[in-house]
């Protein structure tokens, strides 16, 4: 099914419902990818794809930062970076937590912005844009403008690193929810890919489009990227809750596990096998020197 087909169902963005949603999240962003291994393995992957792409002094837009676990991440790696969010609570979770941690240095500024309308910030004006956690699944039938836009800051040949929610991986993790869902609700939501009130009317809040990996393919090759890299967020570790924390107590079975994982993931036949999907691609043309 195209992203196209996908528009005509009817999941509208909601800019306001969240923004409330982040601002009463609250600290739970900063500690939600460290609350399980499961999520440590999450945060790994994510890690990872930042390390082989990012270079020192690049020029970053981090849109949906957070409370700055990522932003982190790319000060370790030299970034100068703008960090963005639609929720002015997480942006001042942000700066706090880069002066708590030390890596406020690397950030140029902290900007409420919603992404899909970043008219503020000119084009051809970041070496990369980094859209982890799902920014771009909250913005529903605004999604191709979204994407215009993290494409238009970029400069030619710049880097789009972002992570959608999973249809299927997301099924995987949390099956015992939903079986409880009725079948109705739940036929509506995997044909559609949408969690909105039309297809899940008892939910009231943090509305999202999960995306198939095929989906998402013909989705980022129709705006004219190059998709470099394509990875689930985790596929192996899901349900093994016990054995999991036996394995993180030990770390060199820890890191045995992480270094599966890392091939696992990016495996083609498990790519929809994580709560997240993650893609790097890159703009045409030539990165300047």
């Amino acid at each position: 099914m195209s992203s196209v087909e996908h528009d005509r169902t009817g999941g509208q963005y909601d800019a306001a419902s969240i923004r409330r949603y982040f601002d009463e999240f609250g600290l739970r962003e900063w500690e939600r990818l460290v609350a399980t291994p499961l999520d440590e393995i999450s945060l790994h992957i994510h890690h990872y794809y930042l390390a082989k792409y990012i270079q020192p002094d690049w020029r970053v837009l981090e849109i949906g930062a957070g409370a700055g676990r990522f932003t982190q991440v790319l000060a370790s790696l030299g970034a100068r970076i703008l960090a963005a969010d639609i929720s002015p609570v997480q942006l001042e979770l942000n700066r706090r937590h880069a002066s708590q941690f030390a890596f406020d240095h690397a950030v140029e500024d902290w900007q409420q912005i919603d992404i899909c309308d970043m008219h503020n910030l000119a084009s051809d004006s970041f070496d990369a844009v980094v859209a982890y956690g799902g920014p771009l699944s909250y913005v529903m039938d605004q999604r191709h403008s979204a994407l215009r836009e993290c494409i238009r800051v970029l400069r030619p040949g710049g880097k789009l690193l972002f992570s959608v929610m999973s249809l299927f991986g997301t099924i995987h993790r949390h099956l015992t929810g939903v079986v409880e869902v009725s079948p109705a609700t739940n036929e509506q939501i995997i044909a559609t890919g949408d969690i909105s009130p039309k297809t899940f009317p008892e939910r009231k809040s943090n509305f999202m489009h999960l995306f198939r990996v095929v989906e998402l393919q013909q989705w980022i090759e129709a705006a004219k990227l190059k998709i470099l890299d394509l990875s689930a967020s985790g596929c192996v570790s899901v349900g093994w809750w016990e054995l999991l924390s036996q394995i993180r107590a030990v770390s060199l079975r820890w890191d045995e596990l992480l270094r599966i994982e890392l091939e696992a993931s990016a495996n083609p036949g498990a790519l929809d096998m994580g709560t997240h999907i993650l893609c790097v691609a890159q703009k045409p043309g030539e990165s300047s020197p």
